[in-house]
């Protein structure tokens, strides 16, 4: 039963089907070589941290993901979160809006944005890089001017969005709770689809493969809960994240809206003669990119508790992206998971905070950040091409 599951993962790795095996390998290496620099690096107090610091740009890069699967790319994120987050601080605290209805009109701005680009996309059939490159400009100009002369406004420390990212869940049950119910729900998920595909004839997994995935993923969920539980206990913010990835995952993998996502990113044409709306999926997708670069914007603004000119700007589009590709989703359309966007967005932060940690120049971090992203894309482009030559592409 082992030697058949070998020859199976062999067999898919020959193929060019690498899943997230080599972004786990990096993962790793980067975590061993900080820890050697600096045995600091996998102290409790560090990882609470890094898995906080991940959720405002990783929130971005799920929209991302979304967006590449159909084969494009959205400019206009990091613009998009800035307005969510001007709009929100303007209205919280210089119109005294309760900052629950606040928060809503922000995601709801962003969530507009993305349709209004996704729609213009589709219609006109403008490459969307294009279009979302003027919607940089565009939103970027409309945050400015909601500011105004304030230039940068400071959040309540104590207020509904600034507790996003401070607030722990201090019991310990708490965290080892959430484990189990993620390493449990995947194998229950997976069983029940298993059943269903072995019903029907078609392939499926063997229970071993299922064993040894959900025991993977239930010790790394315990050490994790262990580990969070050593410093404040279970970041509501990184509760959140989990949980928005679930959700948009489930949507994706189970949903006929998902299904369309996939097959629009082997090919426009042919989705099209499949009787798919295409003007419609395209439109949700820039619509759904929007929306988690709103929210995204919020947990950023949260972290610092401010919002100022300068939000949204800097390297963020270029890390949320980065985020995606170094995931795992195929820059050709496709191919990915929502899940690509956490492994990205810790991959890019493990070095962020290692740097940070050591003391090492930022202008090395974007070298090191920039040659992973290079390697991401090469193995993409490699994986693609041994999809094609065994007909699976």
């Amino acid at each position: 039963m082992v030697e058949g599951w070998a020859a199976a993962s062999r067999h898919k790795f020959i193929a060019g089907e690498l899943g997230s095996f080599p972004v786990i390998l990096v993962l790793l290496a980067v975590w061993v070589i900080f820890q050697c620099l600096n045995p600091n690096f996998l102290s409790p107090r560090n990882l609470s941290n890094l898995s906080v610091d991940i959720v405002g740009t990783g929130l971005i890069a799920v929209g991302i993901v979304f967006v590449l699967l159909i084969g494009e790319l959205d400019l206009s994120v990091g613009s998009i979160s800035g307005l969510a987050a001007a709009v929100f601080a303007v209205l919280s605290v210089n119109n005294g809006v309760p900052e629950w209805l606040a928060v809503i009109l922000a995601v709801l701005v962003g969530t507009a944005a993305g349709t209004i680009q996704g729609f213009s996309f589709a219609r006109t059939r403008v490459p969307a890089f294009v279009v979302t490159l003027a919607g940089l400009l565009t939103w970027n100009g409309v945050m400015l001017y909601v500011l105004g002369t304030s230039g940068t406004i400071d959040l309540d420390s104590n207020g509904l969005v600034a507790k996003l990212t401070s607030y722990y869940f201090s019991n310990t049950a708490v965290a080892y709770g959430v484990a189990a119910l993620g390493a449990g729900l995947p194998f229950v998920i997976s069983y029940r689809n298993r059943s269903r595909r072995r019903a029907l004839g078609l392939p499926h997994r063997s229970l071993s493969e299922l064993g040894v995935r959900t025991g993977a993923l239930t010790v790394i969920a315990f050490a994790a809960a262990y580990v969070l539980n050593q410093f404040h206990g279970l970041p509501l913010a990184l509760l959140i994240f989990l949980v928005v990835v679930a959700g948009l995952d489930v949507l994706l993998r189970s949903t006929y809206l998902g299904r369309q996502v996939y097959a629009l990113g082997g090919g426009v044409e042919a989705a099209r003669r499949a009787s798919i709306g295409v003007v419609r999926v395209q439109t949700v997708v820039l619509a759904v990119s929007g929306t988690m670069a709103a929210i995204g914007g919020l947990f950023l603004a949260s972290r610092i508790t401010s919002v100022s000119q300068s939000s949204g700007s800097g390297v963020l589009l270029l890390n949320a992206i980065a985020a995606a590709v170094i995931g795992g989703t195929s820059l050709f359309g496709g191919r990915g998971t929502t899940w690509s966007a956490v492994l990205g967005a810790l991959i890019i932060q493990s070095i962020a905070s290692g740097m940070a940690i050591m003391d090492i120049p930022v202008a090395l971090q974007f070298v090191i950040t920039g040659g992973v992203l290079f390697a991401a894309a090469v193995i993409d482009a490699l994986s693609r091409r041994s999809q094609e030559a065994h007909g699976r592409a």
